[in-house]
């Protein structure tokens, strides 16, 4: 693929790109996902059927939403895909005095469609720019059967939370080899609950609190990158990103805490990849995130008991710890047309056995992700890619989990995923 073009097709591109874009961004706000807690295992079809390694295992422009430095090894390359997502999700209530107990599906609403987009291009041997668009992270439950109907709830419970991540990057090769990236990070949230009606009497601002239809919150941060090659098989990346600092949630300001504020967590990770033979690419990630660093999401269900209510500046949150996450993933060149991929992501699991309660609408708890995945090169600057995942089910067991106020007995939560998913990739 060559790195340069024509002025005609660099309009062509653009006017391309800036279709692709606008029909991203209205697609995208039927994203709802969760794999390493609320966050996807991995951007882009490659990345995915290699166990969503690629922060020093660059493969096509999605890279650079893993790894901004990415772009500079990235040839003039366009891609578009989108997955189709079935999470299998619910929760069982055993030990309740006041009636709570029971088996629930949160399988009300499934499947989901994601699509995503990235564009890479070379303005030079040494600076490169590109844009990602894709769904960051979400959960989504829906209870037609509500678990809280006993305490007075009415109508199916659940929660639809949804992010889009926008990320224009620049890359610059300083030294052979070795390059940095930066990407300004703008996310556009929503989010909506209904069904947990009986809790609002412990908000401080309880009409802001369930069944107030889906509110939206925009924020930004930014992510950093390194890649550096190391002889002709070795390659090294990092990357942080920071905390996305976003509006807040005003229909549910008594619900999260900081009247209706939900960050995104910051994270930080490194790879390595080495090319074992001249066929065979593996390639190993680690990732840490701090779920604990925002207080709707890391604040345990405990301070409700010390008098601290929903909605309030250190108000209960969903208990959530931070965790890290391990990805291996081996891409293999069977022949010029087509590259075999599989791989394999072991994460912690966020939700307590204490925190179960309210994670009956949150259950992020899947911990295994099983990948394969195959690339076919249909022409000189055409690729189609394609790729399943299967996230086993975990149960978490609940352990003091119900407060004695609210009957006591244990709120036990399961997830399990799977998805397949499909890319185009088109080089200039």
């Amino acid at each position: 693929m060559s790195r340069f073009t024509t002025p005609a097709a660099n309009r062509r591109i653009r006017s391309l790109a800036s279709i692709l874009l606008a029909g991203a961004a209205l697609c995208m706000p039927g994203a709802a996902q969760a794999t390493d807690g609320y966050f996807l295992n991995g951007v882009g079809a490659k990345a995915k059927g290699a166990g969503g390694v690629a922060i020093a295992m660059p493969q096509d422009a999605f890279s650079i939403a893993s790894n901004p430095a990415s772009a500079t090894v990235i040839e003039h390359r366009l891609d578009v895909g989108f997955e189709v997502f079935i999470p299998d999700r619910g929760a069982e209530i055993v030990g309740n005095q006041a009636g709570l107990d029971g088996a629930y599906s949160g399988n009300g609403a499934n499947p989901f469609i994601l699509p995503e987009f990235a564009y890479v291009r070379p303005l030079s041997d040494t600076v490169s720019i590109g844009i990602a668009v894709n769904g960051n992270g979400g959960m989504n439950t829906d209870y037609e059967t509500n678990p809280f109907a006993s305490f007075g709830a009415t109508g199916p419970a659940g929660v639809n939370l949804r992010q889009i991540s926008i990320a224009p990057t620049i890359a610059v090769e300083f030294a052979e080899g070795q390059s940095l990236g930066l990407s300004p990070h703008f996310v556009v949230q929503s989010f909506e609950v209904e069904g947990i009606q009986p809790f609002a009497a412990n908000s401080q601002d309880p009409a802001n609190f369930t069944n107030r239809g889906e509110d939206w919150a925009f924020g930004a941060g930014f992510r950093v990158g390194y890649l550096g090659s190391f002889g002709d098989d070795v390659r090294v990346g990092a990357f942080y990103q920071s905390k996305v600092w976003t509006t807040e949630f005003d229909r549910y300001a008594g619900l999260f805490a900081e009247q209706g504020g939900f960050n995104m967590p910051a994270s930080w990770g490194a790879g390595v990849s080495v090319d074992a033979t001249p066929k065979l690419t593996l390639g190993v990630d680690f990732k840490h995130i701090e779920y604990s660093g925002v207080n709707s999401v890391g604040n345990p269900i405990a301070s409700l008991l010390q008098g601290v209510p929903f909605g309030a500046d250190n108000g209960p949150g969903f208990g959530w710890d931070d965790i890290d996450v391990w990805k291996v993933g081996a891409v293999y060149q069977a022949s010029d047309k087509l590259t075999l991929r599989a791989g394999y992501g072991r994460s912690d699991n966020p939700v307590p056995q204490s925190e179960t309660l309210l994670n009956i609408l949150a259950p992020g708890v899947v911990r295994d992700h099983y990948t394969l995945g195959a690339t076919i090169k249909a022409s000189d600057n055409l690729e189609i890619t394609g790729y399943a995942m299967r996230a086993p089910r975990q149960t978490v067991y609940g352990s003091g989990s119900i407060p004695a106020p609210f009957g006591g007995g244990e709120a036990n939560i399961r997830l399990a995923e799977t998805a397949i998913g499909f890319s185009v990739g088109f080089g200039f």
